[in-house]
């Protein structure tokens, strides 16, 4: 691990002291303390609710005028708590900075990215617009954008994830800031992406002494990055210390119980063996699914029809009744544009799907609801795949009443046996999507797919954007379920040690194609391709997380 820079200055950059918040009646933190020095990486551990975004809001200016907030917080010896707007707008961009976790949510969707780059430094540095302009190019090169130039004159709809990503640090860093807060800033990327963001991370460390806070429910993201971390719940820091110690010894229950629940720390692998002779109850065929291409201004001048863009290019899989199956790849690479295929949404250009041996290419009417009801989908997000005015009750009993598998009052009975289930107590089901969490909708969303008795769920990066022990326990919950009823499996996900514990198969995608194909733990821990390798090589690995993790 490359460590940051020696500090020119001795004393605390930022120094949080005994700060509490409270909303309400609620509080939200509760004496908080911690230091964090000149050119130091430090990372803030915990689940979603423990108090990591408060803390650092509340240390940038950035809460709520309800937010009732007292102690002290001090950069570089000035008192930041009581400070008026305009001295905050004197500090933020200039002196410290801060990312978040979505960058579509934070990126001005009717400016172009060059511009959102340049206008920190005219307000603050007092550059013109053409030298603003032109430094914002130099910095998209800095955080590695290709063709700057060209990139700079992009909405941020044309550019993706990562790039986005890469645009926010990059206007973070204009005006040269002593202190960045990186918040979750690369939960939702793949593992290649998400190397190559920390890397930059470390490079601006080493390069401009910047000090960074780095929040991440992922230990082995901070262990990688980090020199220091604390571990917040319920509002309050429960540990803190150097990062090895953290990791290797911790003291505190709840850090422990953060560490085991890291991923590839627990294995949830099934006992499938192939039977000979066995048909595959799910086979792709030569699959090919073609998208129509973007048009671009040249494109609608002439009258030029887009080039149609391939997504699935010849994919063959062949998946066996029971077994569980994990589709890795980075974003882009065809693994969600494959699952809409096996459940219809997607036609294909070429080549088939088959359940149970019969191509579903041609269903209709009452066979294709057949299809729908044995090949079941949940969704990476589950707040956009629930309806908000429904309770989770209703979401649960809908499918099964439309299927004609019982009447409305029949459904919501058996609606209730399926909250329990996915163990979420009878409270909840008359809750509705904004009064759940990540993770309780998440169960929702599992329950209203096995409503119709399925044959087949696949999973959609459903764990992706959930804290370390609500994944391992919708983890767990898969894994009993599977045991209960002889599910199949189509687990996708860019998280290489969630795969590698969960799923006995994987196929590695890359730009629409088959890579490499094999057991998790023979692919996962020696990879023959070189794009699998680049993947397994991108993964960041808790100092004790060794091959036998993987193999289980």
């Amino acid at each position: 691990m490359n460590g940051p820079v020696t500090p020119l200055v001795t004393g605390p950059l930022l120094d949080v002291i005994d700060v509490s918040v409270r909303f309400g009646n609620t509080r939200v933190l509760k004496n908080v303390s911690f230091q964090i020095m000149p050119g130091e990486i430090v990372g803030i551990a915990g689940e979603s609710g423990s108090g990591k975004s408060t803390i650092c809001r509340g240390a940038m200016g950035l809460l709520p005028s309800t937010a009732e907030v007292t102690g002290e917080v001090r950069f570089k010896d000035q008192a930041l708590l009581g400070l008026g707007e305009a001295d905050w707008a004197g500090l933020r961009g200039r002196d410290m900075a801060m990312i978040f976790q979505n960058p579509a949510s934070h990126l001005n969707p009717l400016q172009k990215v060059g511009k959102q780059i340049a206008q920190p430094m005219i307000r603050h540095l007092g550059l013109s617009a053409s030298e603003a302009w032109d430094k914002a190019v130099r910095l998209l090169e800095d955080v590695g954008i290709r063709e700057p130039a060209m990139r700079a004159k992009s909405y941020p709809h044309e550019l993706s994830g990562g790039m986005k990503q890469r645009v926010m640090i990059a206007a973070a860093i204009s005006c040269a800031p002593r202190l960045l807060i990186a918040d979750e800033p690369t939960t939702a990327l793949d593992v290649t992406v998400q190397a190559k963001i920390l890397e930059l991370l470390k490079d601006l460390n080493r390069q401009r002494g910047l000090a960074i806070a780095l929040i991440s429910h992922d230990l082995g993201v901070l262990a990688d990055i980090c020199s220091r971390i604390m571990v917040m719940r319920h509002g309050e820091i429960v540990e803190q210390g150097e990062a090895g110690q953290i990791i290797d010894a911790p003291q505190h229950p709840y850090t422990r119980l953060l560490v085991d629940s890291q991923p590839g720390r627990k294995q949830f692998k099934a006992g499938w063996k192939q039977t000979e002779g066995q048909a595959p109850l799910l086979q792709v065929e030569n699959l090919r699914v073609v998208f129509p291409g973007k048009r671009d201004i040249v494109d609608i001048l002439r009258k030029r029809k887009p080039t149609p863009f391939a997504a699935l290019d010849g994919v063959n899989l062949a998946i066996d009744a029971g077994e569980t199956v994990g589709i890795v790849g980075e974003s882009g690479s065809g693994k969600s544009t494959l699952a809409r295929a096996i459940i219809r949404q997607n036609r294909p250009a070429s080549g088939t799907v088959k359940l149970d041996g019969s191509p579903i290419e041609r269903l209709a009417g009452r066979d294709l609801l057949e299809l729908r009801r044995r090949v079941q989908m949940v969704f990476q997000n589950p707040y956009d795949s629930l309806n908000p005015r429904m309770t989770a009750l209703e979401t649960i009993a809908e499918p099964i009443w439309r299927h004609g598998m019982a009447d409305r009052r029949s459904a919501l009975s058996q609606a209730s046996k399926l909250l329990d289930m996915v163990e979420l107590p009878a409270a909840l089901g008359e809750r509705k999507p904004r009064q759940l969490s990540g993770g309780q909708c998440q169960r929702v969303g599992i329950a209203r797919a096995l409503a119709l008795q399925p044959q087949v769920l696949i999973a959609d990066e459903i764990t992706s954007a959930l804290d370390v022990t609500t994944q391992a326990q919708i983890l767990e919950l898969l894994a009993r379920l599977r045991r209960e009823r002889a599910l199949t499996l189509v687990y996708i996900s860019h998280d290489l040690f969630v795969v590698s514990s969960f799923c006995q198969r994987v196929y590695v995608f890359r730009s629409g194609r088959i890579v490499e194909q094999g057991a998790a733990a023979d692919v996962l821990t020696s990879p023959k391709e070189a794009y699998t390798r680049e993947l397994v090589a991108s993964l960041h690995r808790l100092p004790r997380q060794v091959r036998e993790s993987i193999e289980g």
